[in-house]
């Protein structure tokens, strides 16, 4: 989750500071204005990266509140598809991944893990 904070906080400026370095591939559903966008990345890359923080420290709330907002940035890099497709696609795939993480996670499988 951190690492998917940090890539989004980082496409997230490139959206604000530099937006023609995106341009839209055919026409989509979903067009907003690439800055838009951005600010969109940043404040879930935020999020997601202070969830992630909270995952590691061990907070009970912080695997559902990952979920959430995992799976929030999926469907924002679902839409963000037409703009930069291969990296859409590349967290999209990490975002799934997560989720599987945090939804299989249990404390009797990490206790098991830790005595070996």
């Amino acid at each position: 989750m951190v690492i998917i904070g940090v890539f989004s906080v980082l496409a997230a400026i490139t959206a604000i500071f530099r937006d023609d370095v995106y341009v839209i591939r055919g026409d989509y559903l979903f067009t907003w204005d690439v800055s838009a966008w951005g600010w969109v990345h940043l404040a879930l890359g935020i999020l997601i990266f202070l969830a992630g923080l909270a995952v590691f420290s061990g907070q009970a709330w912080a695997r559902a509140v990952g979920v959430v907002l995992v799976g929030l940035s999926a469907i924002a890099n679902f839409m963000f598809l037409p703009y930069y497709p291969i990296w859409s696609l590349l967290i999209i795939l990490l975002d799934v991944l997560v989720i599987w993480a945090l939804t299989t996670y249990t404390r009797r499988a990490a206790d098991s893990t830790v005595r070996h």
